[in-house]
């Protein structure tokens, strides 16, 4: 690849905390990594679709809807979803059908188990007005068990209780850059001047891939520096589990204390057309994402509007329990931030006997 030098410091990127306390062997089968949607709403009833909530085993999110798209007889461009989960996990999310398919309640007797042990069935469905849009969940609950863990209990309730108070960086996981990296050799292709996938959602993959490579590297740069908990004057803020911020032109006390209690966040860049920080925070920005420049000009020229992510994301609910060297970690995380990097935070991951996953994790 001809990215810049730079970008391995965003591959394997710094951590906030000490050392990890343990490896651990990370997905040795589906039901070691149990993902589950949290909608933040309920089916209101409506007549263009249905709302089904589906389990999967063993297969990644657009392959189900294929499935169940092809076993209604409808388009899969007519179904919606809101995240991409892994394949190699069994989880929980939702999807939506155009209502003409079948009525909502014949969908509860559809399922389909492989040969290969992957399968998926539909636990829920209702009737809905509008068609389920990416990002639309409100976060994810996980429930998560690691083997061979040789840290102690005292030492990982202190990195725990540490995680509940500060939280984690909010980076993007190894997933979002695909197998082998498979999706930033794409990116430096189309930057190279090769063209953009025909596939609509190939091209996602490639500008999703992209502008997570400058988030990463933004915010490596601020765990480096110490300040991806702190808010630099000219900050973008983000208010905890919203889509909503607003510019902190001076930190004051009381900012400085809804930041202590995870109420705010700063902010990092999904770079595109828009208004950046200004400042401190600006500065700082601008540094890092100067070697990114034939990035950022393809991502201008490809019309992105730019957006802002959280620098971090506080664990809720976090319960964690070690017997006989396996650890179950179970919390729940707002929508688009990454169960790894919270684990990473306590134990050296090894893969287990599944493949590596090549789909977001949350």
């Amino acid at each position: 690849m001809t990215l810049p030098t730079s970008t391995r410091l965003v591959l394997d990127p710094p951590r906030a905390y000490a050392a990890p306390l343990s490896t651990a062997a990370f997905k040795r089968r589906p039901e070691d990594f149990r993902v589950e949607e949290i909608l933040g709403f309920a089916a209101d009833g409506g007549e263009g679709h249905v709302l089904m909530l589906v389990e999967k085993r063993g297969l990644d999110t657009l392959a189900v809807l294929r499935r169940l798209a092809r076993s209604s007889g409808s388009s899969p461009r007519d179904w919606g979803f809101a995240g991409l989960k892994d394949r190699w996990a069994l989880t929980r999310q939702w999807y939506t059908a155009p209502a003409r398919t079948q009525a909502a309640a014949a969908w509860r007797e559809i399922s389909e188990e492989l040969s290969d042990g992957s399968g998926y069935r539909v636990i829920e469905s209702w009737p809905h007005s509008r068609k389920l849009k990416r990002g639309a969940v409100k976060g994810n609950r996980f429930r998560i068990v690691l083997g061979g863990v040789t840290a102690t209990a005292e030492a990982l309730a202190e990195r725990f209780a540490q995680i509940a108070q500060r939280g984690v960086p909010n980076y993007f996981g190894p997933q979002r850059f695909g197998h082998g990296l498979s999706n930033l050799a794409q990116v430096d292709a189309w930057v190279a001047g090769a063209p953009l996938p025909s596939e609509r959602e190939a091209r996602a993959f490639v500008f999703s891939s992209a502008r997570s490579l400058l988030f990463n590297a933004v915010l490596a740069q601020r765990v480096c520096d110490q300040t991806w908990d702190r808010l630099l004057p000219g900050e973008f803020v983000n208010l905890d589990r919203s889509r909503s911020f607003f510019v902190a032109e001076a930190v004051d006390d009381t900012l400085v204390d809804r930041l202590h209690r995870a109420d705010i966040h700063p902010t990092g860049p999904l770079f595109g057309r828009g208004e950046s920080p200004a400042g401190e925070a600006g500065v700082a920005e601008a540094g890092v994402l100067e070697p990114y420049s034939a990035i950022r000009q393809a991502l201008l020229q490809a019309g992105l509007e730019a957006a802002r992510r959280p620098l971090r994301v506080v664990p809720r609910d976090c319960r964690w329990a070690l017997e006989d060297q396996e650890l179950t970690v179970e919390f729940s995380l707002s929508a688009g931030a990454y169960a790894t990097t919270v684990l990473a935070e306590v134990v050296a991951l090894v893969d287990g006997d599944l493949p590596e996953p090549d789909e977001d994790g949350g």
